[in-house]
């Protein structure tokens, strides 16, 4: 850091396993994507290429280059996983990723229906080649899945071999963890944590007050994703109080005053 502070809450450690912050790109140039690690690098832990995007980008080896430069992971979106899947073609979706060096991987059934054992045994499958993440919650506002399947389901997926289980949002934050207007389904969240670890589990969360929900229940070294490559610095300033938002969360009350 820049200059000392006292009572900043303690983050964890590149490369870390918990405090994830994950980066939604979702179309940035190769250039774009080196201006941004220029400034957010130290604090990016995993960078998602968003849904489909991979298939259209430019120079889509030479962005992997830059971002395995700074030693961070990148991995395709989980709609190119089932638009390969709808399409029978799960070996082309396995060799597209060695042939990028790609060893992260995003199973999830949010555009498709997949039924759960087939699911987990994808999960299994490309756990033999790479770190698997895979998503739990529907694409589908009107689709409500509740607490006990929400916990059903990502149990099983961890059994399988998933490295972290993504509660799904989509890149709006509007639907699975929250509801239609942005809002957190907060007994929804607190039902999952009674059962599912939470350093298992990564929140997308991609407005300010998911963010904020998250931290001030968790702490600062939750897990988030679907984070704004824009975004990247104001959150991890919310994560160490230093946003108005948090300012009081981690100071020792009788030094403050």
């Amino acid at each position: 850091m820049n200059f000392n502070l006292t009572q900043i809450p303690e983050r964890i450690s590149k490369p870390r396993k918990s405090g994830i912050t994950m980066v939604m790109d979702k179309g940035l140039s190769t250039e774009e994507a080196k201006n941004f690690l220029s400034i957010s690098g130290p604090h990016v832990d995993i960078v998602k290429l968003g849904f489909g995007t991979s298939f259209v980008t430019p120079n889509l080896r030479d962005k992997i280059d830059v971002y395995a430069s700074h030693d961070i992971p990148v991995y395709f979106g989980g709609t190119l996983f089932e638009a390969f899947l709808i399409r029978n073609q799960f070996d082309d979706y396995l060799n597209v990723c060695k042939e990028y060096g790609i060893k992260y991987m995003e199973v999830s059934d949010g555009s498709i229906d997949i039924p759960h054992a087939e699911k987990c045994g994808y999960i299994e499958k490309l756990t033999k080649y790479g770190t698997v993440l895979s998503e739990v919650g529907s694409k589908d506002a009107e689709h409500i899945i509740p607490p006990y399947k929400w916990i059903e389901l990502m149990r099983a997926e961890l059994n399988a071999g998933s490295s972290y289980v993504i509660a799904e949002a989509r890149e709006a934050g509007t639907v699975g963890i929250y509801r239609g207007s942005g809002e957190v389904r907060e007994g929804l969240v607190q039902e999952i944590l009674t059962q599912i670890p939470e350093e298992k589990i990564l929140w997308e969360a991609p407005q300010k007050s998911q963010q904020l929900y998250f931290i001030e229940l968790i702490g600062c070294n939750v897990n988030l994703g679907n984070i704004a490559p824009s975004e990247v610095i104001a959150l991890e300033s919310m994560r160490l109080g230093l946003r108005g938002d948090t300012f009081h969360l981690f100071l020792n009350k009788k030094q403050s005053k």
